[in-house]
């Protein structure tokens, strides 16, 4: 397998899970004992992932422990946090673009130098299999939903090709907070994102808005995940459903 790499986005605020995110950054916040952020961390390790890179904004400094845990000369793992200084003001796509501006060891930027993941951090992995498939082609991974959702979605051709990429859409796969960029995919991204950051309007923009208006340069599918194989938890009611002992914050 050629080398994969893995950039988590955790420089959100987490307001939707107030009051546990007035002290405790989301991604931190821990599931059945364990921070979510690890849960996608430890299933990457699984898969072979070696080289981590967090880009942290809202309470970064907690994340500062994570770069030792994870750092390990012996074993070749490292876990690298980057700074996104802008996140109050600028959306996700203010993450990437810091990922963009990070140099890997050879001095290219780490958004290009390898196949990579790019994995939302505020994600429960209850099992690491569902980072154990074959991916020979970028991709989104993907939860089908019969009927209409108002979430982030994915419509495709007759080949699987994914040809849009946004919010609403019926009997569709939808976004879980995880992809996948072949290098030379992830090569087209960096040079999009380099190219929208700063022009009018960039500050509201989500990072896959950009994958969406590049698509027709990006070879995407969807991986299709099963129901309960990832956890999006947004609220604390979400949370007390998936760990009973936050059931005292509802």
């Amino acid at each position: 397998m050629a080398e994969e790499i893995a950039v988590l986005m955790a420089a959100g605020m987490g307001t939707r899970m107030r009051p546990l995110t007035e002290k405790t950054a989301k991604p931190l916040v821990k599931v059945k004992g364990k921070a979510m952020i690890e849960t996608v961390i430890e299933g990457l390790k699984a898969r072979g992932v070696k080289r981590f890179y967090v880009v942290t904004g809202y309470k970064g400094e907690q994340f500062e422990p994570l770069t030792e845990k994870y750092t390990d000369a012996a074993a070749g793992t490292s876990l690298q946090i980057i700074k996104n200084e802008v996140f109050e003001t600028v959306n996700n796509i203010s993450s990437i673009y810091a990922a963009c501006k990070t140099e890997a060891e050879n001095g290219e930027s780490i958004i290009g130098c390898a196949d990579m993941f790019i994995c939302e951090a505020d994600l429960y992995i209850p099992d690491s299999k569902v980072f154990m498939a074959e991916l020979d082609r970028s991709c989104y991974f993907g939860k089908m939903v019969e009927g209409y959702s108002d979430d982030w979605v994915f419509e495709q051709d007759s080949a699987g090709r994914i040809t849009r990429v946004g919010k609403q859409g019926r009997d569709v796969y939808n976004m879980v907070g995880i992809s996948f960029f072949k290098k030379e995919d992830a090569k087209i991204l960096n040079e999009a994102m380099m190219e929208a950051y700063g022009k009018p309007g960039y500050e509201d923009l989500f990072w896959d808005d950009v994958v969406n208006a590049n698509l027709n340069k990006l070879n995407l599918t969807v991986h299709p995940i099963e129901e309960n194989e990832i956890t999006e938890i947004d609220s604390c009611d979400e949370l007390a459903v998936v760990d009973p002992d936050y059931e005292k914050w509802n």
